[in-house]
This record gives structure tokens, sequence and C-alpha cells, in this order.
């Protein structure tokens, strides 16, 4: 279950008073304003709740949002254009303290670009006039996460908006670049990364960086992937090259009642997967056990998720 803080209408359902909900559901906190740029978003949310405007503002706004939600993971889906810069002073532009050209800065220590581009005392928190969305995951996103030990589960392909004249039925996909996010799996090690890609093209290399990177884990066949055609392709892929590490379905929806028939031919076409994958072992020779299936399905379906956020 998520809730955007950043919306007046989703967080009256928090504040003052949280409303009671069924502890079969779990809370995520969405932070797509972050990931998106949308600076004035988060000022009107800022300010709204009596916090400045300011990096520090944002980050206590977030901290005091995850002290009311208590949620498992911090989430948002990426813009279509969404591009992560691999640059690891970007960010950083705005400071006033940035290191000029006519001074001298010794690149070959180790961390140099991290500590020596900013002088005694400057963290590197100042925000510029209209900061883009890798400035605000630098300095007001990652620290957040790393301070509450919280992964970022990131939702990559949509394009909202395809065809403005369908309204909310008007979004539609993209094929990623799945490098950006690999920059950030490389310059945030500490932070753990859930992802699921809408783009059936993305997911061989998503694959790949979930094998390479112990930071991610991935999950789900969403929306569009959210075919009969599509599961059976991508579980196959994930089975053959992560075993049981990875999630196969998750339980996403923007209608409650489509996870109804979600789960049901999502489950169906699943077993007929892993049956697949037990029929070849078996010809091997291997003794396959009751407690074996058991405990693989188990992780299919949710242990897997619970053994990469206990790393």
């Amino acid at each position: 279950m998520t809730n955007i803080p950043f919306d007046a209408a989703e967080a009256a359902h928090w504040k003052p008073e949280k409303k009671e909900y069924s502890k079969r559901f779990r809370s995520a906190l969405r932070i797509d304003p972050l990931v998106k740029g949308d600076w004035e978003t988060v000022c009107v949310a800022l300010t709204a709740a009596g916090f400045p405007t300011t990096a520090e503002g944002a980050r206590s706004y977030l901290a005091d949002w995850v002290e009311t939600m208590k949620p498992e993971y911090l989430m948002a889906s990426t813009p279509h254009d969404f591009a992560f810069d691999d640059d690891p002073l970007a960010a950083f532009a705005a400071c006033s303290c940035i290191v000029s050209t006519s001074k001298k800065v010794d690149m070959s220590i180790p961390g140099a670009f991290g500590v020596k581009a900013h002088e005694g005392g400057c963290q590197g928190t100042e925000l510029s006039t209209s900061p883009d969305a890798i400035e605000l995951m630098e300095k007001i996103l990652i620290p957040v996460a790393e301070q509450h030990s919280l992964p970022i589960a990131i939702k990559i392909g949509a394009h909202r908006q395809l065809n403005p004249e369908l309204g909310q039925g008007g979004d539609g996909m993209v094929t990623a670049d799945i490098t950006d996010l690999a920059r950030m799996l490389k310059r945030y090690p500490k932070v753990k990364f859930l992802a699921t890609f809408l783009s059936k093209t993305n997911q061989h290399e998503a694959i790949v960086l979930a094998n390479k990177f112990r930071n991610l884990h991935i999950y789900g066949c969403w929306w569009y992937c959210n075919n009969p055609s599509i599961i059976k392709e991508v579980t196959t892929m994930r089975l053959e090259m992560l075993g049981f590490a990875f999630t196969a379905q998750h339980s996403d929806s923007r209608v409650l009642e489509q996870l109804l028939y979600k789960w049901a031919h999502a489950r169906r076409i699943i077993a007929e997967v892993v049956i697949g994958e037990y029929t070849k072992l078996v010809e091997t020779g291997w003794q396959l056990t009751g407690d074996e299936v058991t405990r693989d399905v188990r992780r299919l379906l949710g242990e897997a998720y619970h053994e990469f956020m206990a790393k």
C-alpha cells in the first residue's frame, strides 16, 4: 500500500490522525516528486507542513513521514525521460564552495571527488534555484534512505499521458536506459534498490544487473508485462539466471479488485514454468523432495524479498 505525502488528499489519511487499516497491508512511502525533479510540488507540501523549503527541510519532512508511516521502503515511478548523470559532482554545481579551476586539487587522492571539491564545513546540501531530479536525489532522498536504512523501490518505463486525450488511460511505456540504474547501484552501494520494469525489452539486462549487484532485487511483471505470454518468458529467464533469488509477482494494482485475476493467472503461469524447470532437474537424476519445492515456491512469492531486505 503506497501513499504520497506530497499529495494533500493522501496525506489526510495519515495526519493529523492516522486512520486504521488492515494488518494485511504494509505501507510504502512514495517520493515521486523527488525522482521527477518536481521541486515546486515538494515546496508546496513543505510549506503546508511548516517546514523550510530547503534540502534540510525536505529531509526533515521525509523523516517525519517515515516515523508516521513506518514504511517498508521508499517508492517511485521514474519519468520516461529519467536520466542519471554519471558525474559525481553534477548534483553539487550549486554549492557556493565548489572548487574553481584555479584551485589545485589532487584528484589522485581516494574520495577526492566527494571530499576535496568542498571547503571545510560544507556538506554539499545547498540547492540550486531550480534543482533537478539528480540533485534532489543526492541531497534529499539518498541521505534519508541511508539514515533510516530504507530501500528504494523504483518502477521503470512508464510514459505518463502518452495520449492525454485518454486521461488516466493514456499512459504508455518506453524502453528505459538500464545504465541509469547501474550508475545508481554503483554510486550508492549502501542503499538497497527494488526494481521492476514495464518494457519486456529491459528484462534481460535487468536480470544481469541483479546477478552483478547485491544491492538490487528485481520483482514482478508490472502492468503491460502482466500478460500470460510475457510472464512466462520473463519468469523463465529469471529462473535460468537467478535461481529463486527474485520475486515472481507483486501485489500491485490501481484498483484493488484487479488483484483477484492478477494473482489467479500469475500463479498458474509461474507454476507451469517452475514445473518445467523441475522436470529438467529430475531428468538429470536429481531426487526432488516436497520440502525443496515448498522452499523454492516460498522464495518466489516473498521469502527472497525478505532475505534481500534482511541483508
